[in-house]
């Protein structure tokens, strides 16, 4: 059979010498790997007396943002919505209401805000297509829980508090 490439090389099988034969150099070699590892440092943390830094890039929890008064930045546009790869954001616009000016920014706000922490693959396209900027992904972990329905957070479970409130 012909050869397509020059690369390739034959291989000699020669008979082992008594000192290959035996493995001493071989045991040797990684008792030396054994021992520079045994000096390093150790990779493991004590986590709960320890935490690990995230990196600065990290998403985490969905936070539902407000402005300096208070009102929420949300419009309802669906655009966070519509860009979700893994479509676990639901909700549903309504109109604000005479005398509700100090609540909603804009005329139309989220009645109903839901996002499935299940379903959400933390990706950061809510994020980038939020044009009010009303939606942002924080540096919180999501909690464990054994109940599904504590991982649908709702529009109340993910807006900062009220600044004024909080004073």
């Amino acid at each position: 059979m012909e050869r397509i490439t020059n690369r390739a090389k034959q291989v000699e099988r020669k008979p082992m010498t008594f000192l290959e034969s035996i493995y001493l150099v071989a045991i040797v070699k990684g008792l030396m790997i054994t021992l520079k590892h045994f000096f390093m440092k150790k990779a493991t943390i004590n986590y709960p007396e320890e935490k690990r830094p995230f990196s600065p890039v990290f998403r985490g929890l969905h936070v539902l943002n407000r402005d300096e008064e208070g009102r929420e930045n949300c419009t309802a546009c669906g655009l966070c919505a519509l860009a979700c790869p893994a479509e676990a954001i639901t909700m549903e616009a309504a109109e604000r209401l005479p005398g509700e000016e100090n609540k909603y920014r804009e005329e139309k706000y989220a009645a109903k805000y839901e996002i499935n922490m299940l379903r959400c693959i933390f990706c950061g396209f809510c994020e980038e297509a939020c044009p009010k900027d009303a939606v942002y992904l924080s540096q919180t972990v999501a909690p464990a829980s054994f109940n599904r329905k504590n991982f649908i957070y709702t529009k109340e479970d993910l807006l900062i508090p009220h600044p004024k409130s909080a004073e």
